[in-house]
């Protein structure tokens, strides 16, 4: 569904990623998890076409998608919900949610019902539900970061890059955060996940990627990874040093 291959990547002369290798079977959440600077959010950046990598290959449904524009790489079917949210804070979360869909509305991603899709996003985020007609500013953190992945979603993508959708917010509404996650997995979307939350992460994913300082140091089923010594020890808040 997804693959990068010997990903290199940076700002300017500054490389930040050294090689990075990662998979995304159809239907599955893999999570990559690290500590801060370690490169993740600029692995999603490249993938979604935020910035164009320095060498190696991104392919979705055996189409190459390193170096393309970001608007093209939608049209292909891949949807970024970002960090930090970014929603059209003068629109509507309706309005919002249908420019997730504009590939689809423009015609150059053809597929599905969208105002079907629409009732169907609302359902899976009954606060946006309530607030489909409010402004997307007045929203609370919590409420703009599920209209940030709601609005993903509606690309209807065969792939969703979800970057660290726990961010700054309150614990009930991580664990929110993380319900949706298990709903849109158990609807068979295909999920890279990355996330602060290293345990909430893996208990959510199929497979995952631990990345340090640019590079992939260790990887395998999620399980495992929650039982590793070395990741409880870094990521997990547990373990033995």
């Amino acid at each position: 569904m997804l693959t990068i291959r010997n990903l290199h990547a940076g700002y300017g002369k500054v490389e930040v990623l050294h090689g990075v290798t990662i998979e995304v079977p159809k239907g599955q959440v893999v999570t990559l998890i690290g500590s801060n600077g370690a490169g993740k959010t600029t692995t999603m950046r490249a993938v979604s076409g935020m910035i164009a990598p320095q060498e190696g290959d991104i392919v979705l449904n055996g189409k190459v998608i390193a170096g393309l524009e970001s608007f093209h790489i939608a049209r292909l079917g891949l949807a970024h919900s970002p960090e930090g949210r970014r929603v059209f804070g003068t629109m509507s979360v309706a309005d919002n949610l249908l420019l997730g869909a504009f590939p689809r509305l423009t015609g150059s991603r053809t597929r599905g019902d969208v105002q079907r899709d629409l009732e169907r996003a609302l359902e899976l985020f009954p606060r946006l539900m309530e607030r489909r007609t409010q402004l997307a500013g007045t929203l609370s953190g919590g409420e703009q970061q599920m209209l940030a992945m709601a609005r993903a979603v509606m690309l209807n993508p065969d792939v969703v890059l979800l970057d660290e959708p726990s961010m700054g917010l309150a614990p009930i509404l991580v664990d929110e955060v993380f319900k949706i996650i298990g709903r849109l997995k158990a609807q068979g979307v295909t999920m890279l996940l990355v996330e602060q939350f290293a345990a909430a992460a893996l208990a959510v994913a199929d497979y995952g990627y631990v990345l340090e300082n640019g590079r992939i140091s260790v990887h395998g089923p999620a399980h495992q990874l929650r039982d590793d010594p070395a990741v409880q020890a870094a990521y997990l808040g547990g373990g033995t040093h």
